[in-house]
């Protein structure tokens, strides 16, 4: 069974949250071991706080999760049951389940080990990220990283082979690997993906501009090759900011001279100017304003003469 991901699908849109009216959770979102995000029902009401490893009804047998949250987003939800997917959670992790999970641990090494025998008669290039076996063993994922598309029927038909047990490739993208293997930001703490993010946000070009960042991309990218995910958490702020600015390259007269806008600082609320000859100058955003309510009244009354 071969999986593909091109991108994480993002929802950045705000949603009501639905937790039960006896104060027990009966939607409860869990990441599983795979990275996956999904919601779970809790018919037997069990007690379950946000971390708590869980054991999760899954598709073809168990496996095991860490609770989220004890609410989630109705619109998330809704698709879920639309596509017949809400499995159940069927207990709190307990001791001999931990000894389970120990015993699956080195089977993930012995199988990692393996597969690096195996792919060393394979043509294509690939980067194994991670090996994670389900629960119950009735599935183990390799998740790597690969530039473009490669043909694995082969390969997987080997790995079942020897295996004996449901195989799944999983090709992840630059983010995806960031998030698993850590690292540190050019801001000097580590990756924000690898420590608290859970689901990454669209960032785009124009969160950049907005922020006055460079325009070089490789100041405003990560480790991953993608632009950074911090742009994304102060963009409101910076949309909401940058409506009272002038846009690039707009015209003022200051003292009988044409200048152009040519750098907005949103922090000091400063606005940068230049004249063709090169002349620099600056004002604040009030001083601005001001300037081009006095130049407005100014017209309004020669009209009137």
């Amino acid at each position: 069974m071969i999986k593909k991901e091109s991108d994480i699908e993002i929802d950045q849109t705000e949603e009501p949250i639905i937790e039960s009216d006896e104060g027990q959770n009966e939607f409860v979102e869990v990441e599983m071991r795979t990275w996956k995000i999904a919601y779970f029902q809790n018919p037997n009401n069990v007690a379950i706080q946000p971390n708590d490893e869980v054991v999760l009804e899954v598709d073809r047998g168990q496996d095991i999760g860490t609770v989220m949250h004890t609410a989630v987003r109705s619109k998330g939800l809704d698709q879920m049951l639309e596509q017949g997917k809400i499995m159940s959670i069927v207990r709190c992790m307990v001791d001999s389940d931990q000894a389970q999970l120990d015993a699956i641990y080195e089977k993930e090494r012995l199988a990692t080990e393996k597969f690096f025998e195996i792919v060393e008669k394979y043509p294509f290039e690939m980067k194994l990220l991670d090996t994670v076996y389900q629960f119950d063993g009735n599935k183990v994922t390799f998740f790597f990283s690969a530039e473009g598309r490669i043909d694995f029927r082969v390969f997987v038909r080997e790995l079942a082979e020897i295996f004996k047990t449901r195989i799944e490739l999983h090709q992840c993208t630059g983010r995806d690997e960031a998030k698993k293997l850590g690292g540190y930001g050019m801001c000097g703490n580590q990756l924000c993906c690898s420590v608290f993010m859970k689901r990454f946000n669209q960032v785009t070009i124009k969160m950049a501009k907005d922020q006055n960042l460079s325009g070089n991309l490789s100041k405003i990218s990560g480790p991953c090759g993608r632009l950074l995910c911090c742009l994304h958490y102060e963009e409101d702020h910076y949309a909401e900011v940058t409506k009272d600015f002038p846009e690039m390259g707009d015209e003022i007269y200051v003292n009988g001279k044409k200048m152009y806008v040519f750098r907005n600082d949103l922090n000091a609320l400063t606005i940068h100017l230049t004249s063709e000859s090169k002349e620099i100058t600056s004002m604040t955003l009030t001083e601005y304003k001001d300037h081009l309510t006095k130049k407005q009244n100014n017209k309004g009354k020669k009209k009137k003469e």
